[in-house]
């Protein structure tokens, strides 16, 4: 089965799905087979996308208009497809830079296998540029990293909130500035301090 996902960045009306729903449709994609987004390409918490992926199963083809459409990220893309592919799905670009990657055919494989190597190869140069510039902080007696996103301060408002049955685990991250992820390394649903709240702390 043919599954097709569209996206556009904003959702006022400036841009419209209707190139892309026009071309998926005459690709073979059925209409209610159709997902769709109004986000932008960094999101990876893209309903659509969301729906869209747990809907395919082994043996039917994702279809997208463009690789950009599914996402900017090349990190992101070849991990979504590594996943993909280990459940048997392929995946089908219609048009744009990605145009020759059909994951259905050896020659669309190829090609997807050179975007992966080419993934790994900017991760390497990023962290081998990252462990160079720490290096060299050290060197001249600063400290490297990235400052913490969570303070004392942050994880006492965090340990309260938590604690109470109607705070909203989304807000209080926007709140905070921290991410879902970073939360939960700090306390638990019930506010209790976890394993790096506690490091926090003892700093």
């Amino acid at each position: 089965m043919l599954i097709g996902y569209m996206r556009v960045s904003k959702a006022d009306g400036s841009q419209a799905l209707d190139l892309q729903r026009d071309a998926l449709l005459a690709a073979g994609v059925k209409r209610r087979q159709l997902y769709e987004d109004f986000a932008s390409g960094r999101r990876d918490d893209r309903p659509g996308l969301e729906a869209c992926t747990k809907a395919l199963r082994e043996g039917d083809t994702l279809v997208v208009w463009k690789l950009d459409r599914l996402g900017r990220d090349l990190r992101h893309l070849v991990n979504l497809v590594h996943d993909l592919t280990g459940r048997g799905v392929g995946l089908k670009v219609l048009t744009g830079h990605g145009a020759a990657i059909d994951t259905t055919t050896p020659a669309g494989k190829l090609v997807f296998g050179i975007f992966a190597a080419l993934s790994e190869f900017e991760r390497e140069l990023i962290s081998e540029r990252t462990r160079a510039g720490l290096a060299s902080a050290r060197a001249r007696g600063r400290k490297g990293g990235r400052p913490f996103k969570m303070t004392p301060a942050k994880l006492g408002l965090a340990m309260n909130a938590m604690g109470k049955p109607e705070t909203s685990v989304a807000d209080l991250c926007a709140e905070l500035g921290v991410t879902r992820q970073t939360l939960y390394r700090h306390v638990d649903p019930n506010g209790t301090l976890r394993a790096d709240g506690k490091k926090l702390l003892a700093r």
